[in-house]
């Protein structure tokens, strides 16, 4: 018996590994075809080899008998294991891709192998337990699923009932920081030795050979590689943000700042998605810094939200609606995404900070996510699929059961499985929670004309061309209430600015 270790899955606190003897064998496989079916960002690969190369050294630091196999595709890992083992039983956790495991065990049977595949444990929530919870329903509501997980776990809970009587404190996280804030500095995890030697390995091996542009990493602009990349990096990150930016997390978590890639938040989810954290000990360390330290209710249960809620609750949607999730598309969505995704090159201020930020360390926060990069492309009208790739192959932190339900369901409402409405908004979310207003060349007040904000008419334009599907959605009656105040000269004046944008947005000049 060998313990497949696969490269999001390095814990040894969960799973088949954690309950290995010392000596036992473990297989591990760095695939490098699989690192080019997307032009990845580069950090998102640093970040991925660097940690599968630090895991295989601590086990054999700790005995254990490790083969790391660093091949172009799974399958020639596994024709070098079996060669060397003929007929071996393999046992992993289960992938959370939607037919990973299927794939994997065709290509263990088709070399004479067998393999096992355990509960991933790198979750709170089962399989069994929110399949009972769900049952048959085809559309998921995420309160209720939070509702339930808190008290399962008595996270925040007091005789059965949520600690300071609500459930959740989402009304208290839409602050704005004033002008003399000054938010905690990121932690910065330096490189070792290892990691600079896969950076620079990266760089040269992945700088090309994709089937389309832009190829390889090469749309990219990174800075300084600054993600942990083993277990006690990610502890001391946990540390960090529990003690710094934990207490101000809630109040200020939708705020977006041009110079504040961090804001609060907490830069956690590489290590989780990893494996090198469990959402437990993530869970339990906030919980215990509210009790000890007395830190603000609505922070601590924000950030809760997410990580057992919301996390949680993205991973069994994904599980339950796909294939179909990953080709939804509702609205009938049929444009292209526009360039300067990959480049930066817009002067809307907000998405070209945003995808800078993207482009130089592979990062954003959920509501530069959703309510920038996401809600331009839901207001253009851009394929959901496209977009969702873009996500993935852009941020250090995705896998495809992240960007999916995220990006397809929430962010561009390609489906209905999870959200009721779509998030559309016009300048004035942006306006209100940033920043980027205040210089940007367009005119966030404007809606017609030819520096008037592009948001504001593409709002209106996606209202009137979604009318049938969306009107009536209980969840939109007032903006359709609004939408019918407008005169066919206004809509006609809105109909030319966006195709004006959309003229822009072809030639690079938006």
């Amino acid at each position: 018996m060998t313990t497949w270790v696969l490269g999001d899955q390095l814990t040894r606190d969960v799973g088949p590994l954690s309950r290995a003897d010392a000596d036992e064998r473990v297989l591990m496989i760095e695939a490098h075809a699989f690192a080019r079916k997307l032009p990845y960002h580069p950090h998102k690969l640093v970040l991925v080899f660097s940690a599968m190369r630090q895991f295989r050294d601590e086990l054999r630091a700790d005995g254990h008998d490790v083969e790391y196999h660093q091949v172009e595709t799974f399958g020639d890992g596994l024709d070098d294991h079996f060669d060397a083992h003929p007929d071996d039983s393999l046992v992993t956790m289960t992938p959370a891709g939607h037919g990973a495991a299927d794939r994997l065990e065709t290509l263990v049977t088709e070399r004479g192998g067998e393999i096992e595949f355990v509960a991933d444990e790198r979750f709170l929530c089962s399989i069994e337990r929110f399949d009972e919870w769900a049952g048959d329903d085809e559309r998921f509501q995420h309160e209720g699923f939070y509702r339930m997980l808190r008290r399962e776990t008595g996270y925040l809970i007091e005789d059965g009932e949520p600690v300071g009587g609500e459930w959740n404190y989402d009304e208290a996280n839409r602050e704005f920081p004033g002008d003399e804030y000054d938010p905690p500095d990121p932690p910065r995890f330096e490189p070792d030795d290892l990691t600079e030697e896969v950076a620079a390995w990266v760089d040269e091996e992945f700088a090309g050979g994709y089937d389309e542009p832009p190829y390889g990493g090469e749309w990219a602009d990174p800075g300084a590689f600054v993600w942990p990349v083993t277990r006690e990096g990610a502890l001391d990150a946990l540390t960090d943000f529990v003690e710094h930016r934990l207490p101000e997390f809630g109040p200020y978590q939708d705020a977006m700042l041009g110079e504040e890639w961090a804001l609060n938040h907490a830069l956690l989810s590489t290590s989780m998605n990893l494996g090198l954290l469990h959402p437990r000990e993530v869970a339990e360390r906030a919980l215990d810094a509210y009790r000890e330290d007395d830190l603000p209710l609505a922070s601590v249960e924000g950030f809760l939200r997410q990580v057992i809620g919301w996390r949680e609750f993205m991973r069994h949607v994904y599980r339950r609606a796909m294939p179909d999730l990953a080709t939804a598309n509702l609205l009938n969505a049929d444009h292209t995404l526009p360039n300067f995704y990959w480049t930066g090159d817009t002067e809307m201020a907000c998405l070209a900070d945003v995808v800078g930020s993207v482009r130089e360390r592979g990062y954003s926060h959920h509501i530069e996510r959703l309510m920038v990069l996401s809600n331009f492309a839901l207001l253009y009208g851009v394929r959901p699929d496209e977009i969702n790739r873009w996500f993935h192959a852009a941020y250090v932190d995705a896998y495809h059961w992240v960007t999916t339900p995220n990006v397809v369901g929430m962010g561009v409402f390609g489906s209905d499985r999870l959200s009721t409405k779509p998030y559309a908004a016009s300048a004035n979310y942006i306006d209100d929670m940033s920043d980027y207003c205040g210089d940007c060349r367009y005119a966030k007040t404007k809606t017609v004309g030819e520096n008037a904000c592009p948001f504001n008419a593409l709002y209106w334009d996606f209202l009137g061309r979604n009318e049938d599907p969306l009107r009536e959605n209980h969840r939109m009656g007032l903006v359709y209430s609004h939408w019918d105040d407008k005169d066919s000269e206004e809509r006609a004046a809105i109909r030319d600015r966006v195709d004006g944008i959309r003229e822009l947005v072809e030639v690079d000049d938006l």
